[in-house]
This record gives structure tokens, sequence and C-alpha cells, in this order.
């Protein structure tokens, strides 16, 4: 154990005063022998060096020996010191002291001082032949100075310098060797001449021979033998050529250097080119950051949290487009808000990770910092509006018990809902719908049958989107005509006709040019308002970001994404006026990043817009807003707009700002006009109010909020040119609002951290408690261990009766929206606070319920400390005998009779052999709390006197209770290591074996291997038994012997013994028992000595699926068998090994229910972009937040991507992205809006009603699925949890397994590979009993004659007649087939009068009956799937008939069941049990799914 090794660590503060006079003291105590071993005389040896006493170098030589025996005997006094920190020696004060020594002034003090004298000597004639050479280099150059002024420089002799070729070498050479000394001889010569007078006298006969002369003169001023004399102006300067012109030699040293010269000089100008770019490029970004922290809402003192910028970084690094993960890595995201940065801070943090930023990816970040700006506003919105539902839910608990209740909320919804007026209806959420209420509150003919459109969550959600699309095709459709106008006449004359035309006819290409308009739906009611008019509105509603339509006003996302559904739109659709397609959702720019508006007078028009702020504002701020609307015409029929998003090409800009001229005015003004004639602070929604009312309300309602959500996105002021920023100056008015709707940010997120703070957690108070009671002061540490080892620390369960804090939060989130003003919010609390009244019994009733909670929880954990105080060798068991034998002593036996009683209301577990029955903690809890209540008195008092007793009657050592603490943390590292291991069993088995080897070094003093082996089907040889046991896990020591082996049961051995009888067996000397198989032949008999214990693997239900095999064959001791406290904490490893690994197995078959589900989902829905699945799991640290896996991801193909070592992603790198924990916290389904994209998300719930995982639909920028999609998605999720449900209460025990089909009798593997389609067929089959003849005989009535059909009837009316009789003949003749496979040989079949007899009063019964897995069932799949898979799924549910479509889905699930049933080798396997870096893929076979269209 580590803790006797961190007590130095643990010593007090107050003690640094104390060591300091310590060191103080003891570094005057190390100096006295020191200098008494520097003051021996030894100068004079060093004055004499050259004859040095051989005395006084051996006495040198041993002084040196003995500080150096100082300095090792100081070292291992540190070392001592270091390892023996509790031992208090008197050696340790000088070990400090030398140990905090600067290391050159300890070396200076232990020099010698002949050292010292020998240095400076050394040093001295250094220094003087340095100053000799510099005096001789100092002389030279002064006499060449004195040569250049008494000889002046011949620039003549540069005209030897030529770089020809031809004869540079030559050249060079010359000038080199010869030329010097025979220029100055030719000039000796010609001196000669000229003073004998020979160029005159050339007739006359002379001695005097000019090449004598010279070859004289070169012999007397041979270089290599005479010093030069001096050198004459013209010789320096020719050897300066001379120089210069070996330079540009090849091959040589001086050319070489040279061009090493040259290199090196042009790298570093380039470098500090570079350099001088990068500072340049680093200032520009500064600069394009420092306008970018405008774009923020900063808190008072004007700064942004640290932990914002952290989180914009990391998502910008994450996106593996740009391939940042190195950068990921170095972001060191703060825990808390407390961190802020200014403008300059905010500058310099962001410039620190993006030097090496190339502009693209730096325009991309700027991009992403203003999303990121956008969304934060919305953030601090939420979490005003999260406020504002909190301390509503504070008022509404007047009791203080912490929670509401849910129906009465859900019936104030349905109130306020219904009160509210069509177009606010648009903004809200139908409370009558999922998820405001849950799958079990929904009947199954509703559930699996309705296919009514107006039950969407969003009203006339499918109506709208087929208008739209219409609309969309005729506004492309005007398009393209306008395209045709190929000729300057041909568009000037059709500008002219725009000119003239009412705006109502110019709908396709005014809608098409402001898609940013807001739509108005109240107008409808508007007497003035023409049916052109009002025409003219709906296309302009549709193209507008916030989406309201005639009927329903629903919000910008879905207007923007309709683009998606209509083919022409897609592929062209604003190619002409926009470049890139932003995200709808406060992001309505198209091309972001480094370009600014066209014109000062745009952004002044779009912040007065942002100034005017929401319905909520003060009057001065509308005052403000109507200053700057400039007036123009009236126009009552239309409402507030923004110009349109995304760049405008210029040769259409004039076109486009003449046809915006006419809509502006009148809109505008009638926005103002609404806003003066209401108020809305205190608004409230009463039946009794006037209509009128309502209209000018929600108008405002609707306009202001989108106003003010578009202005952000139009001011994209990011670019790196300098010149453009000369140009274009940034407009003070342009400026964002740093008020949300007229509110100022406080710089606090309160709620992003309320799973900590709110969740009430009963255990933790009651833990408190129970610490402060003296009555249990021996359980007191086994409660903290109990606390520190709590699985998941927050979340919320939830139970379908009452919410607490946060998830009534949620829920009222969840119902306004992200799209409605906070005054919307404000109303509804209003609301509430008149509307919700609790009667005086269900206070009471409140309060008895928190009372019997906070109860039922002091019990739990009273309980569990005593038995573990009990149990104090961790085997997870007591013996029945030994508690009634204790608990029969209680009051000396007078309660014996009163606890008999309570064994008649329990149901033990079978006895082992040898009459010991055995209680696991929950069973002993509960046992306890039936005697409890079987004595008289207050059970709560009973059982505290209980629990005394039995704590005070157990006796138990310190020994005991130390080795308990050790076993019960080892024992928790296994569970630890299950739940976060990312479902794999590796990390299980490592902790496993770790427990089993720390337990017997530590407590046993003994060396084991161990290993275990699971129970496997014997499929290749039979002969030898039809299981057998493969080893999967063993120690290090053993793998190469033990590991992949495989035990039969005709081999000798005791583990088969130890899987019939289910009791471990200790075989305590090996090579005396005859029926040990060794698995390691190499090992001689003689060395085999030691003892062998194999344990039984049992599951929930006691079943043997395995064994755990211990031994001490490597131990060299002879006597090391195993004790009885050592073989009973075995017992408790094998039980905890047990539960851990059905834990990971679970969340294996979890994921392959989910896995299948989404194949099923994606084969009949294509509006769903990915699908995320997370698991949660507990922090890494003891006490921090959960966090959450990412295990695997499913594409829009339904291809599914499963992590084998998954992500894992913490609270405080998801402040963008909080939807997910949100989900967790509150178990709830959330509706989330990030970055343009929005997601559905879906909790799957453990029995308990605690979240284990979550589902993120992402459906792209889709406002909501269509109704189908939406209904199939729920069908999809009521499964799956239905399926998890199944399987955790399989694996803890409380419900048996049922087998309902076959094949689930294969395995565990294929039974939750099938386990999907097996509890749908069950929810068809239940449906299908709840209809009635009728239901079938209006199917059996349809039939189409085509010469019987009246004339009268148009061609699409007799098409659609056709196509649904076939639908029907198809889809039932395909279900008769499944029946009766035996129709398709006879002469009826062709014949539908007589096949649809068989549709009778037991066909329903036959159905229901019909295994589809069965092997004696055989039929024609490829006969029955030529008729159902003609039919797409949108057919049958335009269809409308709900027999249809229970019989259109029981078909296909057969068709897949039969289809797995005989492939089961190659059905999905779930992920493999390894921890690589790599993925799996999966993917269901799409022949037996429906299809989408």
């Amino acid at each position: 154990m580590s803790e006797p090794a961190s007590q130095e660590g643990s010593k007090p503060v107050q003690e640094n005063g104390k060591e300091e006079k310590e060191r103080k003291q003891e570094a005057t105590e190390v100096k006295v022998p020191t200098e008494s071993s520097q003051s021996v005389p030894s100068s004079s040896a060093l004055d004499n060096s050259s004859n040095v006493p051989e005395t006084a170098t051996d006495e040198i030589k041993s002084q040196e020996i003995h500080l150096e025996e100082q300095t090792k005997a100081s070292t291992y006094l540190i070392k001592d010191s270091d390892t023996n920190v509790s031992k208090n020696f008197v050696v340790r004060k000088p070990a400090k002291v030398i140990f905090n020594l600067d290391p050159d002034v300890l070396n200076s003090k232990l020099e010698q001082p002949w050292k010292k004298n020998f240095y400076k000597r050394v040093e001295a004639r250094a220094q003087a032949m340095q100053q000799k050479i510099i005096n001789k280099d100092n002389l030279k150059k002064e006499l060449e100075k004195k040569a250049e002024k008494k000889f002046p420089r011949n620039n003549l002799a540069k005209e030897w310098f030529n770089t020809e070729n031809m004869t540079l070498k030559t050249r060079a050479y010359l000038l080199d060797k010869l030329l010097p000394t025979l220029v100055p001889g030719v000039e000796k010569m010609l001196m000669q001449v000229e003073k004998k007078k020979l160029w005159a006298e050339a007739d006359i006969t002379t001695k005097f021979d000019p090449i004598n002369h010279l070859g004289e003169y070169l012999m007397r001023n041979n270089p290599y033998y005479i010093k030069d004399s001096g050198m004459s102006g013209y010789q320096r300067v020719m050897r300066d050529v001379t120089e210069e012109l070996k330079i540009h030699v090849p091959n040589t040293i001086g050319n070489r250097v040279s061009k090493m010269k040259e290199s090196i000089k042009q790298k570093r100008e380039e470098r500090e080119c570079i350099n001088e770019v990068k500072i340049k490029v680093a200032n520009i970004r500064k600069q394009a950051l420092q306008e970018q922290f405008s774009e923020w809402i900063l808190d008072p003192k004007g700064m942004i949290p640290l932990v914002v910028i952290q989180n914009v970084l990391h998502e910008f690094f994450q996106n593996p487009d740009f391939q940042l993960e190195a950068c990921c890595k170095q972001l060191d995201i703060a825990d808390s808000m407390g961190p802020r940065l200014n403008k300059m801070e905010f500058t310099e943090y962001i410039s620190s990770y993006i030097a090496d930023f190339k502009s693209e990816t730096f325009e991309k970040l700027l991009k992403h910092l203003c999303h990121c700006a956008d969304e934060f506003r919305e953030i601090i919105k939420t979490d005003m509006r999260r406020q504002m539902f909190a301390e509503l839910f504070l008022c509404c608990d007047r009791g203080k018990v912490g929670f509401l209740c849910r129906q009465r909320t859900l019936a104030l919804l349905e109130t306020f809902y219904d009160q509210s007026s069509k177009m606010l209806r648009s903004l809200l959420r139908n409370p009558r719908q999922w998820p405001f209420i849950e799958f079990e509150e929904i009947d199954l003919p509703e559930f699996w049958g309705d296919m009514d459109n107006q039950k969407h969550i969003y009203e006339d959600f499918d109506k709208v989107l087929l208008e739209i699309n219409a609309l969309l095709s005729e506004k492309h459709a005007s398009k393209t005509q306008s395209k045709l106008l190929e000729t300057p006449e041909d568009q000037h004359k059709h500008d002219e006709y725009t000119e003239s035309t009412p705006p109502e006819q110019q709908r396709g290409t005014t809608a098409e040019q402001e898609p940013n308009r807001i739509s108005t739906k109240e107008q409808e009611q508007d007497k003035e308002s023409t049916g052109k008019k009002e025409l003219y509105r709906e296309i302009v509603t549709k193209q507008t970001h916030t989406g309201s339509t005639p009927e329903q006003g629903s919000s910008r996302e879905l207007i923007t994404e309709q683009r998606r559904h209509s083919d022409s739109v897609t592929e062209q659709g604003y190619s002409d006026s926009v470049t890139e397609q932003g995200p709808p959702q406060r992001v309505s720019s198209s091309k972001q990043g480094v370009h600014m508006e066209s014109t000062a007078e745009q952004g002044r028009h779009r912040e007065s817009i942002a100034a005017q702020g929401p319905h909520r504002g003060s009057i001065s701020e509308q005052e403000s807003h109507r200053e700057s609307v400039t007036e123009q015409e009236p126009h009552k029929g239309s409402r507030a707009e923004q110009e349109p998003s995304g760049e405008i090409i210029p040769e259409k800009q004039q076109d486009i700002d003449s046809t915006l001229q006419s809509g502006r005015g009148s809109i505008f003004r009638e926005s103002r006009k609404s806003r003066e004639s209401a108020s809305f602070e205190h608004t409230e929604i009463l039946p009794q109010e006037k209509r009128t009312q309502e209209q000018i309300y929600e108008e405002e309602l609707f306009v202001s909020p989108e106003l003010q959500e578009e202005v952000p996105i139009s001011r994209r002021k990011y670019h790196l040119s300098e010149t453009t920023k000369k140009e274009v100056q940034k407009d003070p008015s342009c400026e964002k609002s740093q008020k949300i709707e007229g509110k100022s940010w406080s710089g606090e997120l309160l709620t992003c951290n309320w799973n900590m703070d709110y969740i009430k957690c009963e255990e933790e108070e009651q833990a408190n408690l129970l610490y402060s009671s003296s009555r249990f002061t021996d359980l007191h540490a086994i409660i903290r261990n109990i606390q520190s080892y709590k699985e998941v620390k927050g979340g919320s369960a939830f139970n379908g009766v009452s919410f607490n804090l946060l998830q009534f939060v949620q829920l009222l989130e969840t119902f306004v929206g992200e799209d409605a003003p906070l005054s919307v919010s404000e109303t509804l609390t209003s609301f509430f606070k008149r509307g919700y009244v609790e009667t005086k019994e269900e206070k009471i009733s409140g309060l008895e319920q928190i009372r019997h909670n906070a109860s039922r929880v002091r019990r739990e954990l009273l309980l569990e400390a005593l038995f573990q105080k009990w149990d104090s060798d961790g085997s997870g068991f007591l013996d029945l005998n030994e508690v009634d034998e204790l608990l029969y002593t209680y009051k000396e036996g007078m309660e014996k009779e009163s606890m008999k009683k309570a064994k008649l209301h329990i149901q033990f577990p079978k006895p082992h052999p040898g009459q010991e029955v055995r209680m696991s903690s929950k069973q002993f809890q509960k046992y306890i709390q039936l005697v409890v209540s079987e004595l008289r008195g207050n059970e709560d008092h009973v059982l505290e006197s209980v629990v005394e007793f039995l704590m005070n009657s157990l006796e138990r050592s310190p020994t005991e209770n130390l080795r308990n603490c050790a076993r019960r943390k080892w024992l928790y590292r296994i569970q630890h290591a299950a739940e976060t291991s990312g479902v794999s069993l590796e990390p299980v088995y490592t902790e496993t074996f770790k427990a089993l080897t720390q337990d017997a070094e530590s407590h046993g003093n003994k060396k084991i291997s161990a290993h275990i082996s699971l129970l496997e089907e014997n499929r290749l040889l039979p002969d030898r038994g039809n299981v057998l046991l493969r080893n999967v896990a063993s120690t290090l020591d053993d793998a190469p012997f033990v590991l992949n082996r495989v035990l039969y049961r005709d081999m000798k051995g005791i583990s088969f013994t130890v899987v019939d009888e289910g009791k471990p067996i200790h075989v305590p000397q090996v090579q005396h028992h005859g029926n040990v198989f060794f698995w390691n032949n190499s090992i001689n008999k003689s060395d085999q000595n030691g003892s062998f214990l194999a344990l039984p693997l049992q599951d929930a239900y006691m079943r043997v699926f395995g064994v755990m095999a211990v031994d001490t064959l490597r131990d060299p001791q002879k006597i090391n068998i195993f004790v009885p406290h050592e073989i009973r904490f075995y017992q408790g490893v094998a039980n905890v090994f047990s539960t851990a690994y059905h834990y990971v197995h679970s969340r294996e078959h979890i994921l392959h229910v989910v896995i299948t589900g989404i194949a099923w989902l994606c084969e009949i829905t294509s509006d769903i972009t990915t699908i995320t699945t997370y698991f949660i799991e507990p922090g890494p640290k003891q006490d921090s937040d959960y966090v959450l896996r990412n295990m695997m991801v499913t594409r829009h193909l339904g291809l599914t991507k499963i992590h084998r070592n998954p992500p894992i992603i913490f609270r405080k790198t998801c402040i963008f992205r909080d939807f997910l924990f949100k989900c967790t916290d509150t178990s709830e389904v959330i509706l989330a809006s990030v970055c343009g994209e929005n997601h559905i998300v879906i909790p799957l719930r453990e029995r308990t009603g605690k979240a284990l995982g979550v589902l993120d639909f992402n459906i792209g920028r889709n406002k909501m699925l269509l109704y189908r999609e939406f209904k199939d998605l729920q069908k999809m999720i009521k499964v799956v949890q239905a399926a998890c449900y199944e399987i955790l209460g399989e694996i803890s025990g409380e419900i048996k397994k049922n087998y309902i089909l076959e094949i689930e009798n294969v395995g565990e593997v294929q039974r939750a590979g099938i386990l999907f389609f097996r509890i749908m067929l069950q929810e068809l089959q239940e449906s299908l009993q709840l209809l009635t003849s009728l239901d079938f005989v209006s199917l059996l009535l349809y039939d189409y004659h085509p010469s019987v059909e009246p004339t009268y009837l148009p061609d699409t009316k007799s098409q659609e007649v056709e196509a649904n009789t076939k639908l029907v003949h198809d889809i039932l003749l395909a279900v008769i087939l499944f029946i009766h496979p035996e129709l398709e040989l006879s002469s009826d079949f062709g014949n539908w009068d007589k096949c649809k007899m068989y549709v009778n009063r037991h066909f329903v019964t036959n159905i229901c009956a019909f295994d589809p897995t069965a092997r004696h069932v055989e039929v024609n799949l490829k006969l029955i799937g030529e008729y159902i898979r003609d039919h797409s799924r949108i057919e049958v549910w335009k269809f409308g008939n709900s027999v249809i479509e229970y019989l259109y889905h029981w078909a296909h699930i057969c068709l897949t069941l039969m289809e797995l049933s005989k492939k089961t080798s190659s059905a999905i396997a779930p992920p493999l049990l390894s921890k690589t870096d790599s993925y799996v893929y999966a993917k269901m076979p799409k022949g037996s799914l429906p299809g989408k269209c």
C-alpha cells in the first residue's frame, strides 16, 4: 500500500519555517570540515610542480580520497533519507543541505589549492598569447594602411577580371602564380630600357638583353624563396582580382566556400523574409481576432470565459477535415468558468495555437469562431430561460419536497398549448405527443396504426412541407424562364415588365431573392389582403428561415432544408444568388470568412433591427428601432424582413435591390404598428382574451426574435487583406448588441453544472447523518468506502410520476423550443404560477414519500455496511445458519419466534452440499427487513437497534479490518474496470489477476498463477463431450502454456467436476492427486509441488458458465496451501468477476440490438444523417463527473462504425453540445439545434429509470422528421428500450429468460441479434389481436376491374384505385403464403376470390402462433418477397389502413428472421474484445428490410 510512502509529503505547511532554520544550521556545520580540509599546506608543492616530493603528492591524494568518501557518504545518506522517511536519523540534516546546494558551489568548495594556482597560471599565459596575436594583427593592419597611402591603388589591374569559361582556370592560375611577379619584372625591364634610351637608339649595339634582365629579376624575386618586400598599388588590386576570380573556378575550395556563403546568405534572407511575412500575417490575424472579439457577448468586465474559447478550439481541432488532433491534445480545458480573457488575452491565446495555420484554415477558424459566437448567444439565452424555469419550480414546490407532479405539469402544458393562437403553436411543441408522453401511455392501435399527420409534434408539418416543395418547384420554373432571356434586349424588356408588375405577381423571383424574409400567417385574417397577396406571402414564407406557413409557422431550419427535398432545387437552388449555403439557424449568411458587407448602410440597417431586440424590449429600444426604419409605402399584408443571405451576383444586384424596395417599407411599417399597439411584458393567455389582441401579440412574438436572430449572421467581418480593411471602414453601428432581448448577461452560466449542484443525492445526505451518529461508529469507515465506490454520480431516474428540478426545467424547455423568445417563457411561467396548485393531501403525501425514500436509503446503507463488516473476507455471501444463530440472541432470544416467521415470506437459494445456505448482499438486506417487520415497534428504530446489536456482536480484529478494506478496494477495481472498459473484457481480466496476485503476496506470502476458462459448445468434436472449457485469460507466466488451450470432458482434471457440482474444489498437494491436468508438460514430476484451487463462475441464476483456477506451482516454498480466508476471498473475486463479465456482455448485447434497430430504421427513413450511440461511464477520478463513451456511429447509408477503443467525451468539452449531458442528467428526450443541425437525443434507460446510454439522431438542417419517419423512429426506440429492459433484467436475475422463437436457443449472441425483431413481432401480434372482423372485411372488398369502373373517373383516380387494390392483394397474399405455403401449388393461387377465403376467423390466430424461425416452416421466400418488396414504405403509409400497416411490417419481419435463421453464422457479431485503435463495421442485410420508396 502506498500510504506510508506519502508521509513526508503530507507534513503540515507550518514546518517550513523550522526547516529553513535547520538548513542554515546544517550549512554552518558542513562548512567546518570543508574549510579544515582546504587549510592543508600544499601550496609549496604547486609552486615547484617539476620537483614535487612524493610525500606531498601522497598527502594531496589522500585528501582527495577523503573528500570523495565524504561526498559518497552524503549521497548514501540522501538515499536512505528518501527511502526510509519515517525514521528520524541525525544524518538526515547534512544530507538535506548537500542535496539543496548548488552543484557549482559544491564543486568550488571541494577543489584543491594547487588546482586553483595552476588554473590561474594557465589562464594568465593564455591571455598573454591571445593579446600577442591581437597586437600582431593590429600592427599588420596599420602597415597595410600606410602602404595604401604610399602606393595608391591602380585600378588598371581590374582589366584582368574576366569569367570566361574557356580561359578561367588559366587566367586564375597566371594571376595567382606568375603575373604578381612577372608584371613588376616587366615594369622594371621597361624602366631599364627607358633609362638606357634603347627605344630611340634601336640600331645601336648594346649588351643589355631585356630577356636576360627579366629572367634575372624573376629568379631574384621568386616568391617561394624571397619574402614580399612590398606591393605596389597595381599588385594589390591584382591580388584582389585574383581572389575574386578564384571564386568562379569550379571544383575549388574557394568556389565551394563561395557557394556555401551564397546559399547561407540566400537562406538567411529567405528566413528573414519569411519571418517578416509571418510577423505581418500574425499581426493581421491578431487584428482580425480583435475585430472578431466584438462578436461575442461579454461579461460586465468585458471578458470571455476561458473555457468557452477552449471549447471553440476543441471543436475546431476535432474536425477530421483539418487533421489538427495534435493541437487538440495540447488543450487543457479548464474545469470552471472562473478564468477569463480580455481582448488582448483572447487574441494572444488563440494566436498561440494558430501560428502554423494556413490562410484557408485560419479563415475557416474565423468562420467557426463567428458561428460559435452566435451559438454562445443562444447558450446564454437558454441559460436565462432555464433559470426562469428553475425559479418557477422552486415557486411551485411549496412543500419543498423536491419534485412536482408530472400529470399536472403535462395538463397545464396542454391547456397553455390549446389556448395559444396558431402562430404561437407553430413555435411550441405539442405536449400530447411523444416525447412528452411515454410509449407505455400510448395504446397499441394508436402507436402502431395511427397515421394521422395532424398528431405530429409540430402542427400540420407534413402539409406545410408538401406546399413548400410545390412552391419551390414553381419558383424554380420561373427562375429557369428568366435564364432563357439571353439577349440584353429581352432582359431589358423583362426588367421593365418586372417593375410594372405588382409584387404578388413576382412571387417566383422575389421569393427566391429574399430567402430571409419573416413569414406571416395572421395576415390571413386581414380583410384588405387579396388572394394574390396571400399567395405572395405564402411563397415568401416558404423561403424564410423562420418558416411560418399559412397553416403553421414552422421554424427557420425546416424551411431552409426544404431545398434538399426538392430535386430541382437541390441541383440548382440558389446557385445564381448564393455562393455557399450556410447553417439555417442563427447563421444565414452564405459565405462568411473574409468578406465584409458591400455597404455600411446595410450594416446600419441590420444593426437597427438587432438593437430593437425582441418584443420584451423597452420603449426606448422600440423608439430607436422606429427611427431607424425608413418611411415607405404601407403594405398591410407584409411583415418585417431582412436582406437575403449570401452574396448576390453583381450583375443582378440592381434588379434585386429594386425588387426588395417594393416590400421593405410596408413590412417594417406593419411590424412597427403592431409593436406600438401592444405591450408584452405581462400578457397572459386566457380564454376570454380577444382575438385581435392575440393577433397583435403573436405578431410581435413571431417577428421580433427572428429579426434579432438574423442580425448577427449578416455581419461577418473578417478578412486578411490590408487594402480591403483600408477601403471598408467598420461602422460603429454594426457592432453586435451586448444584450439579449434587452437583458444583459451576468457573466455566469448558472445552469451548466446542475447535475452536481441541484440533483438531490439522498445517499450522501443519509451518510452524513450516519457519520454524526455515535451508535454506528464501527460502520463509518465502511460507509465512506461504499460512497466512494459509487458507480455513476449524477443523473436523475425517470419514474413517470414526478419531475425533479432538472427534469421539470428540461420538459418546459423542450415544450417552448429554441426559437421562441424569452417573453414566451415568461408568459408560460406566469401561467404556471397561477395554474399549479397542490391540495393539502398532496403536500402531505409528498412529504411522506420523501420521508419514506430517506428511510429506505438509510436502511440500505446500514445493512450494506453491516454485510461488509460481517463478510470480512470479501466472499460476497453469508451463511444463513450463522446469521440466524446471532440473530436469535437479540434481546436474549425473546424475539426468536417472531424472527422465524420471516422465513415464511422469503425464498432462500438452494442449499449447497453440506446444507449451507448462502445469502448475497441483497438477500441479506431483504431477510433482515422481513425480520424487522415481524418485530414490534417503529420499523426504523427497530432496524437500527438490530443493526447496532449485530454490529457490536461481531468481533473483528484490526488486522481483519485492514485486510477487509484492502480486499474491498481490489474487488471494486474489478467492477470499475468493467464500467470503464468501453465494452471490453481485457481490463476486467487484468484487474482480476491483479486482485488475486496482490492478495496472495500481501496476505498469503505466496506466488500464484491463475487462469480463467469459459464453457463453449463443442461443435467440432462432439464425441468428446457436448461442452468444452476454453482458457480465455491467464497470468503472464502461464500464457504460453495455458492461453487458448481447450479442456475436454474425456481429459483428466477437476474443472468439469466444479462445473457439475457448482462448488469450489481445493487440492492441497497436486503431486499426490491423480486427477489434476498439467498444461505445462516441460515441468518434471518432482517439481510439480503446490496447491490448486478451482472456483465455479456462476451467473445470476446460479448457472455455471466457467471456471477460475488458482495454483501455487511457481511458489518456491514447500508448504503453500490456501488457508480458508484466502479461499473465501477468491470466491468473492469469482463472484465480482461474474458480475463484471455479465455487465460487459449486457452492454454488448444492447449494442447488438441498437445496431439491428438502426439498420431497420435507416432502410425506411431518408432524413436521418447520422446516429451516434453513447454509453455512460464513471469519471476517471473518484469524485469526478461521469463521462460518455462514443461507442459507434451510423452514417446515412446504414453502415455502422464501431469503435474498439471508444473515445471519451467530458462535460467540460461540451459547452456547445451540452444536449448529450442534458439527456443523461434528466433521462428525457432532448430536441436541440447546434451549428444549424438539429438533433433528437434519446436516452436508453436502465430498469431503475436512469440513463445508461444515449442515441443521438442527427437530422441535418431539417426542423423535424416527417410524421411517417417520426412514427417509425418511435417504433424503433420503443422496441430497443424494451430489449434493453429484457437484457438487463435477465443479466441481473430479476426476470427469467423468455425464449419465444426457436432461433433464440442457438446462442446468446444470435439471440441478441434477433431480439429487436422478436419484440417487434410480439408488438404487432398484440396489435393484430385487437382488430375486429370488420377491419378485414373492408380490405376484402377491395377489387379493381377496368371494364366495370365508371368512365367519369379521371385517369389519376383510376390509377390510384388500381394501385391500392394491388397493394391490398399483394400484402394479404404474402401473409397467406406464410401461413398456408401449400396454396402456391394449388389451383386457387391465381384466383383472388378463392384466395381471400383464407382470411377467416382463424387468420389472426394463425399469424400470432406463427414462428418464422421454426425448423418445420418451409415457405417460398422468393415468391413472398416479390409480393412485398414491390411496395414501398411510403406507399403503405399513404394508403392509411392500420391492418395493411400491421401486416406489412409483420411480413417483413418474418422474412428477416427466416433469412437470419438460415445464416446465423454470418449474422452481425458484437464488438470484438480487443483494445486497439481500429474499427469494426457492421451492416444488416438489405434484402429482408422494407425500402424507403
